[in-house]
């Protein structure tokens, strides 16, 4: 398999089409268009417009900047050019699925983020001998964060759990390097209690 074979299918797998966007975009387009054909229809058979008949949209939309106050035209215009700028930006921008490329020579090799969550959070669980449910490991596109709640009286450091972490994820040979984060939690008194 070829180098450019091998980009477009990691490529394929690790960011996910829009088509939800584009589905939901053309949904309230045609929405829209089959409302205005409605409303035009009902005035060619002079029959009442459902909210809003096209003569009087018209003349409302003419009538619009003299009015209405210059406020509410001013937050309307800004409201629409917001939703324009989300869809440019879903247009434009690729979407990653919760997935990271390891490195394999040339293979592709595309892992589940919770996949390495899952794998980094045995691996501690086994270097500090704390149970596997007292480590929660959540692994985003760059960065990695690990939760550990030792029980009360169980000393834990910080930091060996930091270079234990990275020392596991550098094993793991991520195409994209991951920043980590760790976080130590202890029970308060109440908790202890109960």
């Amino acid at each position: 398999m070829s180098t450019p074979v091998l980009r477009r299918v990691v490529r394929r797998e690790t960011h996910s089409p829009r088509t939800v966007a584009m589905f939901v975009a053309v949904i309230l387009l045609i929405l829209a268009l089959a409302y205005i054909g409605l409303e035009i229809v009902l005035s060619l058979a002079a029959q009442p417009a459902l909210l809003l008949g096209p003569a009087a949209a018209g003349g409302w939309l003419v009538g619009l900047p003299t009015a209405q106050p210059a406020g509410l035209v001013i937050a309307g215009s800004i409201v629409l050019a917001l939703i324009g700028i989300v869809f440019i930006v879903l247009a434009v921008t690729p979407g990653r699925l919760s997935k990271h490329t390891l490195e394999a020579g040339d293979r592709a090799v595309v892992v589940d983020n919770g996949v390495i969550a899952s794998a980094l959070a045995q691996h501690l669980s086994e270097q500090t001998g704390l149970s596997r449910e007292s480590i929660t490991v959540g692994v985003g596109h760059r960065s990695v964060d690990v939760t550990v709640r030792p029980g009360a009286g169980i000393p834990l450091d910080k930091s060996a759990v930091q270079s234990a972490a990275e020392a596991e994820l550098t094993t793991y040979r991520l195409t994209r390097s991951v920043r980590t984060r760790v976080r130590i939690e202890r029970p308060t008194e109440k908790e202890d209690e109960l």
